[in-house]
């Protein structure tokens, strides 16, 4: 089992996929806790008040916050050229040069 995430995600060793989840891990939790004080910045509250469009923007906001994490986390885990690919696609997605 252990081999076939080591081929799924690409990684080079048992190390190497314990960083690389290491570092998905931590990413998507300092995204969820950015977004709270970037939607407080912006006062998203002033202008909705019904919670479930709160949330739904607060998911959309997550998503572009996670890839500029990422990229962050995987600097300081020295994981930049594996994660660059991912963030090459997200730029790509929404036609940013």
């Amino acid at each position: 089992m252990i081999n076939s995430l080591i081929n799924f995600f690409g990684a080079s060793s048992k190390f190497h996929l314990f960083k690389i989840f290491i570092i998905f891990g931590l990413t998507g939790s300092f995204s969820v806790v950015l977004s709270e004080p970037l939607l407080q910045l912006l006062s998203i509250e002033n202008f909705i008040s019904n919670k479930f469009f709160y949330w739904l923007i607060r998911l959309i906001l997550i998503f572009p916050i996670y890839q500029f994490v990422l990229i962050g986390v995987a600097l300081l885990f020295g994981e930049f050229r594996y994660f660059k690919k991912f963030f090459t696609k997200f730029i790509n997605f929404f036609k940013i040069h």
